[in-house]
């Protein structure tokens, strides 16, 4: 069983991390392509094309002209100690052990814009680069096309390679992360958590209260050593609860009404 989360916007180099193990992502050449674009474009194209402020842009124009395809501990840090986000206050790696590390190793994955497909330990230098950014490039009008099938396969290598539990992938990634997987070309299948609250007399998708329970689930896994997608369902962090008549064999549902 693999997790994939969406990657944040917000990034904590500031705080030393608390592990040295790390890893070097698996597309650190395609990520160098995609640099070598970016570096092209002035702040004022940078900020029109992912709608950014003017320092926002500053900032990262600066990044792409700092990117090295040397990664260390001088300019990157693992990249679920980096991301900052409201799925990673969830997941809150910081204080993960090195064994829960281990075992995220093999069963976290992070979808990403300019890396693909990061593991938990990848060394990650600062960016800024969304899935959905309508980025012209080599292989085509944007970076679904320039990924195309190749993080699908790379899922799928993961999958050979781990002979223990379930083959199935748990989608806690958003929509626009998701549709750089391939289900149709994927060797096993799909299973997407939905989290909802209660709010105006009605169950609904709460984005930051979901982007934290994405978070929590990944961590609720590798605590708890999960191999079975259906041992999800006994998730129950912050008032959670698994409801089974709103639920299939794809899409898992769980729910909360918070007292006001």
């Amino acid at each position: 069983m693999i997790i994939v989360l969406s990657p944040a916007k917000s990034l904590d180099y500031d705080t030393p991390p608390h592990i040295r193990k790390h890893t070097l992502p698996d597309f650190i050449d395609d990520a160098a392509e995609l640099i070598d674009g970016l570096r092209r474009l002035s702040p004022q194209q940078i900020a029109s094309l992912m709608d950014l402020s003017d320092p926002l842009a500053q900032l990262n124009f600066q990044r792409y002209a700092d990117w090295s395809t040397t990664f260390d501990a001088s300019n990157a840090k693992q990249a679920v100690l980096a991301f900052n986000g409201d799925v990673y206050e969830g997941f809150n790696a910081k204080t993960l052990s090195a064994a829960d590390l281990d075992y995220a190793q093999n069963h976290v994955r992070v979808l990403s814009g300019l890396y693909g497909l990061l593991r938990p330990l990848d060394l990650l230098q600062p960016y800024r680069l969304e899935m959905g950014t309508r980025f012209e490039n080599a292989r085509g009008k944007d970076l679904y096309a320039f990924w195309g099938p190749r993080i699908t396969e790379a899922l799928n290598e993961q999958f050979a390679r781990n002979r223990k539990g379930a083959r199935v992938l748990v989608n806690c990634a958003s929509t626009e992360y998701f549709r750089s997987v391939k289900p149709k070309l994927l060797d096993v299948p799909v299973v997407t958590p939905v989290f909802e609250d209660w709010k105006g007399g009605r169950y609904k998708v709460i984005s930051f209260h979901a982007k934290r329970a994405r978070g929590l689930m990944a961590r609720y896994a590798v605590e708890h050593r999960l191999d079975e997608p259906t041992a999800l369902q006994g998730f129950d962090a912050e008032g959670y609860a698994f409801d089974a008549d709103a639920s299939n064999d794809s899409t898992y549902v769980f729910r909360r009404r918070i007292a006001p």
